[in-house]
């Protein structure tokens, strides 16, 4: 039981991290422990299924490590339904606290995930900084706008759910590229469970064919695949950087503005140019104690990880 509340705990993590664009549940995963498993159980869906259809229930289950699954999907989804509305609120209200505290959570996450690799070389020079441009190209693509049909919204759920996975892409800040961010959000809140099940089923798709792809990387070129990785969380700092300036809006589906591109700013030059507190004590509180949380729950993922196989 202990192991089992301790795994939906990081599932609840994961769920709120997914919520806020810029910041990947696939992030939480790793510093906890939990996502080589996490890999290996979704790639091993498919493989369940034969056992199932021959009613050979305990096997298929095994094989699909549905106990893990299970407790960890429900504490993302309690975290979703539960922290949309409260998301929403903080980053309209209290921005600049809000992502001081992902970008200390994202800072130190890189050197948790750059301690894994064990061979420095070439090719993983090369990939991290491939992994860097590539993440700091996603921040700062100018958004586009699919519209909102069942078609649309199932391919945005199978490629935000392959964000979702990577640590350092963020699915959420990809439906906002794509321009989706307030029909999936708007959705939640409102349990619209016709768009849901339609973005829910682009999911599955999404994450059963690219688990089992990186799955497979992270066996067979597991530094350059870390070195990738690393490198995306460390291009991903330029999205959750706290001091911003909105340089044009666009009028979301419910007729507000939010912003579209966004340049960073020095705390200061914020402060000059906006004429609002900049907050820099705060915000450096904030940033340090998503770095302790950080370490916190790597720490206790060290202690527990024996124990939490059996879940």
């Amino acid at each position: 039981m202990k192991n089992a509340l301790l795994l939906y705990a990081k599932g609840m993590a994961m769920g709120a991290a997914d919520v806020v664009p810029g910041v990947s549940g696939g992030t939480i995963a790793f510093i906890t422990g939990i996502y080589d498993e996490l890999l290996r159980s979704i790639a091993g869906l498919p493989g369940a299924v034969a056992p199932l259809l021959r009613g050979r229930i305990g096997e298929a289950w095994k094989q699909a490590n549905a106990s893990f699954l299970l407790v960890l999907f429900a504490g993302i989804l309690t975290s979703v339904f539960s922290l949309a509305r409260l998301i929403t609120y903080l980053l309209e209200h209290h921005p600049i606290p809000v992502w001081s505290f992902f970008f200390g959570l994202i800072l130190v996450s890189v050197y948790l995930v750059g301690r894994e690799i064990r061979q420095r070389s070439l090719p993983l020079l090369v990939v991290f900084l491939a992994g860097i441009a590539f993440a700091y190209w996603i921040t700062v693509a100018a958004p586009v706008q699919w519209d909102s049909s069942l078609l649309s919204l199932f391919f945005a759920g199978a490629i935000a759910i392959c964000a979702m996975i990577l640590p350092g892409i963020s699915g959420s800040f990809v439906l906002v590229l794509l321009g989706l961010y307030p029909v999936v959000l708007g959705a939640v809140k409102a349990l619209d469970l016709g768009v849901l099940a339609v973005f829910a089923i682009g999911c599955v798709v999404g994450l059963l064919s690219f688990a089992r792809l990186l799955s497979w990387t992270l066996k067979r070129w597991r530094d350059l695949t870390l070195g990738f990785l690393t490198g995306l969380m460390l291009g991903s700092l330029n999205k959750v950087w706290p001091w911003k300036q909105t340089l044009t809006w666009r009028v979301d589906s419910h007729g507000q503005q939010t912003p579209l591109l966004e340049q960073n700013l020095l705390p200061g030059t914020f402060g000059d140019l906006t004429g609002q507190d900049p907050q820099l004590l705060l915000a450096i509180a904030l940033a340090a104690a998503g770095i302790l949380l950080v370490l916190s729950l790597e720490w206790i993922a060290g202690r527990c990880q024996p124990a939490a196989q059996g879940v």
